[in-house]
C-alpha cells in the first residue's frame, strides 16, 4: 500500500493538497514526520526509518539518493520505495502539478507493494 513521505524540499502545501484530493492516502512531510527529527539528517537514517514505517519517499534529490539505493541493493538492504520528481518535468513551485501527479500515481499504484520500488513521476 502506498504511503508517502515528502522530503524537506517539497512544500507542506503538497501534503495538504494530497490529503484534500485523496483522503485515503497517507501523506507525511519532513517537518511534521517524527516531529522534524530527520530534518537535515543524512539520507540513510531517513530512508531506514521510512522503510520501517512503510513509507515511500518522494524527492527531487537525484544526486545523493540513487547512489545510496545502489549501495543498499548491493548489500541486500530494503527500502520503502522512492518516487523521483524531475524539476524540469514538475517544478517544485508547481504545487498543483505535483499534487495532481502524485494523486494519479496513488490511484494507479496505491495497492502495490512499494518495497524496493523506484518510480520516476510523470506529469
Amino acid at each position: 500500500m502506498l504511503k508517502l513521505l515528502l522530503d524537506e524540499h517539497i512544500s507542506p502545501d503538497v501534503a495538504h493538497g494530497l490529503r484534500r484530493r485523496h483522503r485515503a492516502l497517507e501523506v507525511r512531510y519532513m517537518v511534521e514526520w517524527e516531529n522534524g527529527y530527520f530534518l537535515g539528517q543524512a539520507d540513510s537514517p531517513c530512508l531506514r526509518e521510512a522503510a520501517a514505517q512503510g513509507l515511500t519517499l518522494v524527492t527531487y534529490d537525484r544526486r545523493t539518493i540513487p547512489p545510496l539505493l545502489k549501495t543498499w541493493a548491493e548489500e541486500g538492504r530494503t527500502h520503502g520505495g522512492v518516487v523521483f520528481v524531475d524539476e524540469k518535468t514538475i517544478s517544485p513551485a508547481d504545487i498543483g502539478g505535483l499534487v495532481w501527479a502524485l494523486t494519479r500515481l496513488a490511484r494507479e499504484t496505491g495497492n502495490w507493494d512499494w518495497t524496493n520500488r523506484i518510480c520516476f513521476l510523470r506529469r
